[in-house]
């Protein structure tokens, strides 16, 4: 079955921490995009010091949309962050990224953008506790999906089957369902959820 994990991109953690709240019911996860306007043109919250004293019963997991992993990663190892996840393209060595993060008993999750091909990610679906698949350019919440994601999807399906696939960008019940069609775990969505007047409707209406 496929999980539906909310997106939050706000520049501000007031803001994080008021969607957790109103998710908390409805899923198990929370997704958090850390962009620091390296990797991205675009700037969002990347303050890990505030999480330090937040309190929440879900896992949280950290796209990290920053530049230099090798050694910024260590930043996000907090005790309630459960996943971290990181761009192939922002790490000299992908592969000490993972060992960093799995030391530190943290899950790992490699990404990629979507101008990026999904060979490029095949050396760490193995080493990585998921892959991840953003569909749309990296930066601000309610971009359009990209079609050519389904097939990269169904591809690293195809080849790795035991593979974690997460989706994230553009998610709605449409273009969810083709992912999921194609071989997708999870799906990570932040304007259909947030948007939406009713927000555990949403979810349950991804997840079917």
């Amino acid at each position: 079955m496929v999980e539906i994990i909310p997106s939050i991109n706000e520049e501000i953690f007031e803001e994080i921490s008021r969607k957790i709240r109103l998710v908390e019911p409805y899923v198990k996860w929370a997704h958090i995009d850390v962009s620091d306007g390296t990797f991205t043109g675009h700037s969002s919250w990347h303050n890990p010091e505030a999480l330090l004293a937040f309190e929440t019963k879900l896992n949280l997991e950290i796209h990290l949309m920053i530049a230099d992993m090798d050694t910024h990663y260590g930043d996000w190892i907090l005790p309630n962050v459960s996943r971290v996840i990181f761009h192939i393209e922002a790490a000299r060595d992908p592969h000490f990224v993972i060992e960093k993060i799995h030391t530190a008993g943290k899950e790992a999750g490699a990404a990629i953008r979507p101008e990026t091909e999904w060979q490029k990610l095949e050396p760490f679906c193995a080493a990585a506790d998921m892959v991840q698949l953003l569909a749309v350019p990296p930066g601000r919440a309610g971009q359009e999906f990209r079609p050519e994601t389904v097939e990269k999807v169904a591809n690293i399906r195809r080849l790795h089957p035991g593979c974690i696939i997460e989706v994230d960008g553009g998610i709605n019940p449409d273009t969810g369902r083709r992912c999921v069609a194609a071989g997708a775990n999870i799906l990570v969505s932040a304007n259909y959820v947030f948007n939406s007047p009713d927000i555990g409707g949403a979810i349950q209406e991804l997840g079917n």
